[in-house]
């Protein structure tokens, strides 16, 4: 059991993402951070504007200050792109327009000049904020699958229901990185109870709950009549051997995916499996 536990953690135990656009940033990095390197960007951006248009009139040197808005967009995401868009405007107008060091514009042409550089940004600044987030989506679904497929393979060859419990739990855990119970019942009492990225101990309202959703076979939704006082989602992983168990996930109610079913199908079909070919007599 142990090597199966150790090799499955191996397997699917979550890594930062090796993509260059996702490991700039890191999910957890606090927001500030990335309007602080906006900021330094279009700092620099204005220094380099400043002394190239010192040295000679160069046509269109607006665009230096496009190149922070991509960076923001692709690095920090959409608010930090959107800023260094509003403050590449403001940077060209200040310090590049006559009459210089004020935000007054006498040129009409200047006037058009700014506005073009700031619709420029924002166009910038959404298409990199789409090209991050679909980069990030792709290497998200790389992981579950990657998750999946390890969870499929360890679960099947396991040895005793201990272990698939066990795998059960690790594998949501790394699917949705949320607390993670996973109760094991048998002719309508808990048997076991195995929890992973734990942090939310269930009380005994909700072990009621979990006995419920499994007894009806229905799914039941933290702070949804009939489980208003739960804070775990209970699925319930039914089988024909007289044991069963029910998946409980305690989302943030900030930060619940839209749509966690899904996944979660498909690892209670596969438990279903494994506990039912673990209890059936052999042919």
């Amino acid at each position: 059991m142990t090597d199966a536990k150790s090799k499955l953690r191996g397997d699917i135990t979550p890594t930062p993402p090796a993509d260059p656009l996702l490991s700039s940033a890191p999910s957890n990095s606090p927001a500030v951070v990335g309007y602080l390197v906006a900021f330094a960007m279009t700092a620099v951006a204005a220094l380099m504007a400043i002394s190239v248009n010192i040295e000679a009139n160069v046509p269109n040197l607006s665009l230096i200050f496009v190149v922070p808005v991509v960076i923001g967009g692709v690095a920090f995401g959409l608010g930090p792109s959107l800023f260094s868009a509003i403050l590449g405007a403001l940077a060209y107008n200040f310090f590049l327009t006559e009459p210089r060091y004020s935000l007054m514009v006498k040129d009409p042409t200047n006037i058009w000049a700014i506005a073009l550089l700031f619709i420029i940004g924002l166009i910038v600044s959404g298409v990199a904020y789409t090209s991050r987030r679909r980069a990030t989506d792709a290497a998200l679904l790389r992981r579950q699958a990657t998750v999946l497929k390890c969870y499929s393979r360890d679960i099947l060859a396991a040895g005793n229901t201990e272990t698939i419990v066990s795998l059960t739990s690790e594998a949501l855990a790394a699917l949705f990185r949320v607390p993670v119970v996973v109760i094991l019942v048998a002719e309508g009492k808990v048997v076991s109870v195995k929890k992973a990225a734990s942090g939310v101990e269930p009380q005994e309202a909700e072990f009621e709950m979990a006995l419920s959703s499994l007894a009806t076979e229905t799914v039941t939704r933290a702070g949804i009549y009939p489980a208003v006082t739960s804070r775990f989602d209970f699925w319930p992983v039914a089988t024909e051997v007289g044991q069963g168990a029910v998946i409980g996930l305690a989302f943030d109610s900030d930060e619940r995916p839209s749509s966690p079913d899904t996944l979660v199908d498909i690892v209670r079909s596969v438990m279903a499996l494994a506990l039912e070919r673990r209890h059936k007599p052999p042919i």
